[in-house]
């Protein structure tokens, strides 16, 4: 049963946040991260609510990947990334997802963009990330956008 007091992808799925959505099937929903690295990031997640995702069954973490590979395509095509690299690092929101990063340069996968000093030390976090308006994060999932009946 999916928490949607407690997890803003649990109410992306139920259509109760908003969100610019790249792809959507009866198990999965791609959509823009809104504090992007690089324009074009993005991610896919299951719809029902699961924390880790080591704990996603097999068929349906396939389907992930499937999915990120078709978007990931069209990451390359849209945005000419170097790379577009896949992190599940499992912190942010205790929803299981795969992050697609449009890559650069070495350092967007490590998130060089996060670090930034304090108290006479690097430190990590979004705090200098700025939030994308969603007019951009829209025409950027139209961008991206993959029919689903091109996905078996």
């Amino acid at each position: 049963m999916n928490d949607l007091s407690n997890c803003v992808f649990c109410r992306i799925v139920a259509g109760s946040e908003p969100a610019s959505v790249i792809f959507e099937d009866d198990r999965l929903i791609a959509f823009m991260g809104i504090r992007p690295i690089r324009p074009g990031e993005c991610m896919v997640i299951p719809k029902r609510h699961i924390d880790h995702f080591t704990d996603i069954d097999d068929e349906t973490s396939q389907r992930i990947i499937l999915v990120a590979q078709h978007i990931g395509r069209r990451i390359r095509e849209v945005f000419k990334p170097q790379r577009v690299g896949m992190i599940v690092h499992g912190y942010g929101v205790p929803h299981a997802h795969l992050i697609l990063v449009p890559q650069h340069d070495p350092y967007d996968i490590t998130s060089a963009r996060l670090a930034y000093l304090e108290n006479g030390g690097i430190s990590f976090g979004m705090k200098n990330l700025p939030f994308t308006d969603r007019v951009i994060l829209d025409k950027h999932a139209q961008l991206l956008r993959i029919d689903n009946g091109s996905i078996r």
